[in-house]
């Protein structure tokens, strides 16, 4: 993973666009470049997105938007439902970004990497600064460790439940989902 070392603005950043394909997110003003995701990652993601399809229209999903968090920390979550609000703030703009004058999504999906790096970046980091955002529901779905990590935000900070196995996921955001943790790390239904 490729990291700069020049600090960048939150304006620098969002006009910097080499044209290449790479994700890049901004953490303390550093841009760092995101690894390719795996293959398992990305069969993760769209069958959440087909599960999540089934409870809301399209234009509340989106995946890979950036959301800044403080100008100078922007992340790439790998799944978000928006609000009805930040769905209708968001339609038109050159950019698919999600600046600190918008609301916060209702839900973030973060399909962890295997690597202590990776860990750090979605258990700690994301963890705090999704708090802080505002973000209600934020889900670390972990197939290295075989879990999906429900956070709901409780007064500021986020309570955890963990799904494993047959568990059923609980969402707030998604009170209609009915899905078991083995069912979205194997991603598919039985």
């Amino acid at each position: 993973m490729a990291t700069t070392t020049q600090r960048l603005t939150l304006e620098e950043f969002l006009k910097d666009d080499d044209g290449a394909e790479i994700i890049y997110e901004l953490a303390a003003g550093e841009r760092v470049e995101m690894p390719p995701e795996s293959t398992r990652n990305i069969q993760i993601t769209f069958f959440l997105i087909a599960q999540f399809l089934k409870l809301l229209p399209a234009k509340r999903l989106t995946n890979k938007t950036e959301i800044v968090i403080a100008p100078s920390i922007i992340r790439v979550p790998d799944l978000m439902v928006l609000s009805e609000e930040l769905e209708a703030a968001l339609q038109g703009r050159p950019r698919s970004t999600i600046m600190l004058d918008m609301p916060p999504p209702l839900l973030v999906v973060e399909v962890a990497s295997p690597g202590k790096r990776n860990q750090d970046r979605d258990y700690r980091y994301k963890r705090s600064e999704y708090a802080v955002r505002g973000i209600i529901e934020y889900w670390i779905i972990d197939p290295e460790q075989e879990q999906v990590t429900v956070l709901m935000l409780v007064e500021g900070f986020y309570e955890e439940a963990v799904f494993r196995g047959g568990d059923r996921v609980q969402s707030q955001v998604l009170e209609a989902l009915d899905l078991t943790a083995e069912q979205i790390l194997r991603a598919e239904i039985d």
